[in-house]
């Protein structure tokens, strides 16, 4: 199993795919890492040489992935927060960010459901 930017890629996929499972890596993205490295698209992740492994981990030397892409994205968020915007107090909320409705869903940011009024449903 290779390991690249501190993150095993899968063996059993090509290496195309297996590169996005790096943070901040699609697949347009891995598809340009794959050409400047001068590696094939549809080769398996397993049967990479350590040559062809040493070259993607250059190519991606240029780009900001994994660790550091995730503190520059807290950063602005701490940032947004701090300047009191308004998608930072909409973060400070806990509610959604950008523009989505929340009367009908935004349960995974809003928390569990409250009931409105405890009505009893009549039977006849």
């Amino acid at each position: 199993m290779a390991r690249i930017k501190g993150v095993d890629i899968p063996n059993n996929k090509r290496v195309e795919i297996a590169l996005t499972y790096i943070f901040g890596i699609g697949r347009s993205l891995s598809n340009k890492i794959l050409k400047d490295a001068k590696v094939d698209f549809n080769k398996k992740a397993i049967d990479l040489t350590n040559d062809e492994i040493t070259a993607i981990r250059d190519v991606m030397g240029n780009y900001t992935t994994e660790g550091d892409l995730r503190r520059e994205v807290n950063m602005n968020i701490k940032t947004k927060m701090e300047i009191n915007s308004y998608q930072g107090t909409r973060h400070k909320k806990g509610l959604p960010v950008r523009g989505q409705r929340t009367n009908r869903n935004a349960r995974t940011r809003k928390g569990k459901g409250k009931v409105v009024a405890n009505k009893k449903t009549v039977s006849k």
